[in-house]
């Protein structure tokens, strides 16, 4: 094989290559994805075995495609490290809480809802809650706490407290 083939070769495969990274680049901002983490965490008995985790939160969307909220979710792993799903509270479950309960402290930010949205390159400070069946000593001494939020699309993000 000649030099000109291999030269028209390698112009080939760098014109190609150019191409896919300008494709690659070029659209990057259209991936929805979120970036966030935990602003506070706090803990309210319900009884000896139960206990609801309000988590104050922020999250920023850093593509150029709007997230609306289908599912919240948080999960909780205690120190012995079997994950548990916590019972998400409403809005209005929250609201009474923190109407009811002086012990829980002030109220920071608005509880993110289902299809609440998310615009592109913003960033929110929301709160959510859950009741974990665990005593309060467990949920206080936890390995990690996650925050699961999945988009009407199907596209989820995760925020993680702890390792």
């Amino acid at each position: 094989m000649s030099k000109q083939f291999w030269g028209f070769l390698l112009a080939g495969v760098a014109v190609v290559g150019i191409a896919l990274a300008g494709l690659w680049f070029g659209t990057k901002s259209s991936h929805l994805a979120l970036d966030g983490k935990f602003l506070k965490v706090r803990t309210l008995a319900l009884g000896k075995d139960a206990c609801l985790v309000v988590v104050d939160f922020r999250v920023a969307n850093t593509s150029a495609v709007p997230f609306v909220v289908r599912d919240v979710t948080l999960k909780l792993t205690p120190a012995s490290g079997a994950e548990v799903d916590g019972s998400p509270a409403s809005k209005t479950d929250i609201d009474h809480v923190f109407e009811a309960e002086k012990l829980i402290g002030p109220r920071f930010n608005d509880v993110l809802s289902i299809e609440d949205r998310i615009a592109p390159n913003k960033t929110l400070d929301r709160m959510t809650a859950a009741r974990f069946e665990l005593p309060e000593s467990l949920v206080d001494g936890r390995k990690s706490l996650a925050l699961r939020l999945e988009d009407v699309d199907g596209t989820a993000a995760e925020v993680r407290e702890g390792p």
